[in-house]
C-alpha cells in the first residue's frame, strides 16, 4: 500500500516511529514533512496530505499531531477526503469498513508506539464493506456539492 504522511512538530517522533514501521512492512511511504520539531501550523500538513491523496486514489494518507483532532478537522475540510481520528484497533476497523476512510489521523500525545502499529495494522488490514454503508458515505460525499 502506498501512504502519504506529515506531521507537525508535536508528532514528530511518532511520524518518524511510523514511517520506518511501514517501510519495514513493505509499504510504499512519501514522507511529506516536516523533519524537524521547529514549529508548525498543522493546516499547512494537512492540505499537502489530502490534496496528494486526492490526486493519487489508490494511495492512503496519515496525518499525526499532538491529539490527532487539529489534523482531522482539518483534513475533512477537503471534498472527497474521509480522515478518521482513531485511538485504537477497533476505530481503525471501523473508519475502514464502515466510513471508507482513506485518511487516518492519531495523536501522538494520545497513542504510544504499540498502539499506533495496532492502529496501523487494523487500517492496512480493512477494506470498505460497501452494502448498507454506500449510500451513508455517498451522503458524506453529496454535502457541499
Amino acid at each position: 500500500m502506498k501512504f502519504y504522511i506529515a506531521t507537525d512538530h508535536a508528532g514528530l517522533d511518532l511520524k518518524d516511529y511510523t514511517v520506518a514501521l511501514l517501510k519495514q512492512k513493505g509499504h510504499e511511504i512519501v514522507d511529506l514533512g516536516p523533519y524537524d520539531k521547529e514549529r508548525v501550523d498543522y493546516p499547512d500538513y494537512a492540505i499537502k496530505v489530502c490534496e496528494t491523496v486526492l490526486a493519487d486514489k489508490e494511495a492512503q494518507g496519515i496525518l499525526i499531531c499532538g491529539s490527532g483532532i487539529g489534523m482531522s478537522m482539518a483534513a475533512n475540510r477537503h471534498h472527497g477526503i474521509r480522515a478518521a481520528l482513531c485511538h485504537d484497533a477497533y476505530t481503525a476497523t471501523v473508519a475502514r469498513g464502515h466510513n471508507d476512510a482513506n485518511v487516518l489521523c492519531f495523536g501522538e500525545r494520545i497513542v504510544g508506539k504499540g498502539v499506533a502499529e495496532s492502529i496501523l495494522d487494523a487500517w492496512i488490514a480493512g477494506s470498505f464493506e460497501g452494502g448498507r454503508h454506500e449510500g451513508r458515505v455517498a451522503k458524506i460525499e453529496a454535502i457541499n456539492n
